[in-house]
């Protein structure tokens, strides 16, 4: 049973890790952002990477770091739910 949910828990994270760095790249592209796909990926990101946004200001005004920080704590917090789910299952 274990193994069922930490195999849940790290595909969820696994799949919202790469919907992230789909939407930081759609940034490199000019209008990516306003296609479907972008208007998609920013309702589903955009919460979650704010919430990093609010302490880590852009570096030199250009380069956002906070995915990265963002996807380091989504890796945290998933290991984390597993390692919850062991000490009671």
């Amino acid at each position: 049973m274990l193994t069922t949910i930490s195999s849940y828990v790290y595909n969820l994270e696994q799949i919202y890790s790469y919907m992230v760095i789909g939407y930081v790249l759609l940034s490199w592209m000019p209008n990516a952002r306003d296609s479907f796909i972008g208007q998609w990926l920013g309702k589903l990101v955009d919460p979650y990477l704010s919430i990093f946004r609010r302490f880590i200001p852009p570096i030199g005004g250009m380069l956002d770091i906070s995915p990265i920080i963002a996807l380091f704590a989504l890796n945290f917090i998933a290991r984390g739910i597993v390692f919850v789910f062991d000490l009671f299952i």
